[in-house]
């Protein structure tokens, strides 16, 4: 799962680099107004990639659950490793994107210094962009909210309901109808509670969120603990795989057909939010079963990357605005700025690790333990 969880985060950041180029509305703009064709690639990660990180997230809680006999050990760990690090990135790291955000979208007059001294911390907005923000931390902000909802249930669920509950989960998913039942819970919270794909990222109001990311955390604490929901993905994998290649198809054929702006008939619609609830579960399904079948040995870089990939994730797009923000100044190509943000990107992230991970006061802050311990 180690495994997962890096590809799985890399992916997140390309993803955020091609957010620059296509239509799809974003902080800075490479491209004007956006790469219609770029869409297509984006599709391939677009239904699953935050939902699969949640899925990452309860097995690793559950592991993490494991080790720490106390829930108040649990806890108190889980504090210090997504609340100091959002904290953190709110009150530092994410700053300039705001800024950006305003500047290029909304004609902000100031420079980046009045906004820090001025506007930033008093707790407004400007223009719908709500200060002090969290950004792309939010996933960190419903994480840590689910961890303490989570502590909660293990305080006040005996023990024999949630083996219950496990129980009766395992005889609903870990048989055939483990794909069928994800895909139709997918498409029901997307289409069914009204906010479609959107997100809001605000926490309160922001309910198909939660009705996707719940399910997708609690799906995979389970999964640490249960070998019939292990089983019966080892067995539906390569066909979650043909599923998910086939909705990505049927959202390329869409795209292709109806580029950018165009609006397509409303027969379309319901094959085309099918095959995206398809892609979603079923490419996760997949991954899993990919994971478990392929990538389930050690290496000597997996520690490495493993530590690495949290303080990634909290640098990352700061980095992708900031540069993207200064290319817009030059005469560079979309694919020369593409290039360039890729490189610098990945060169950014692992100087502020390789950086972070050696002074001792600056590891809790970016995500890593405290030399000498774990959890």
């Amino acid at each position: 799962m180690d495994w997962l969880r890096i590809g799985a985060f890399q992916l997140l950041i390309l993803y955020h680099v091609g957010m620059a180029f296509v239509p799809w509305d974003y902080q800075v703009k490479m491209v004007t107004p956006g790469l219609s064709w770029a869409t297509i690639p984006m599709f391939l990660t677009n239904p699953w990639r935050l939902s699969l990180l949640f899925v990452v997230s309860g097995y690793a809680s559950a592991a993490l659950l494991v080790r720490q006999a106390k829930v108040s050990t649990f806890l108190r760990s889980r504090l210090l490793r997504l609340a100091v690090p959002l904290l953190f990135g709110m009150a530092v790291v994410v700053v300039p994107q705001p800024w950006v955000w305003l500047v290029t979208h909304f004609d902000y007059p100031h420079s980046f210094g009045y906004f820090l001294v001025h506007d930033y911390y008093r707790f407004h907005s400007i223009d719908g962009v709500v200060m002090p923000t969290w950004m792309h931390l939010w996933f960190v902000a419903y994480l840590l909210v689910y961890t303490l909802l989570l502590c909660g249930l293990l305080l006040v669920i005996p023990i024999r309901w949630r083996q219950a509950s496990l129980a009766a989960a395992e005889r609903i998913l870990a048989g055939p109808m483990l794909l069928p039942i994800g895909i139709l819970w997918v498409y029901g919270t997307r289409n069914l509670l009204g906010g479609g794909w959107e997100e809001s990222h605000a926490l309160v109001g922001d309910w198909t969120a939660h009705a996707n990311y719940v399910p997708a955390f609690l799906f995979g604490l389970a999964l640490r603990s249960s070998e019939p929901l292990r089983s019966a993905i080892s067995h539906w994998w390569p066909v979650a795989a043909g599923a998910a290649v086939g909705g990505w198809l049927i959202l390329a054929g869409v795209e292709l057909t109806w580029p950018g702006d165009t609006v397509a008939p409303h027969w379309v619609w319901l094959p085309y939010d099918a095959a995206r609830a398809v892609e979603c579960w079923c490419a996760i399904v997949a991954l899993i079963g990919i994971a478990d079948r392929y990538w389930n040995a050690d290496h000597r870089w997996r520690p490495l990357l493993a530590e690495a990939v949290f303080p990634f994730y909290i640098i990352h797009q700061t980095i992708i605005i900031v540069v993207g923000y200064c290319l817009l100044g030059t005469t560079t190509g979309a694919l020369s700025r593409f290039a360039i943000l890729i490189a610098a990107t990945a060169g950014g992230c692992w100087i502020f690790y390789l950086v972070g991970r050696k002074v001792r006061w600056l590891r809790p802050l970016i995500g890593l333990t405290l030399l000498g311990r774990r959890g």
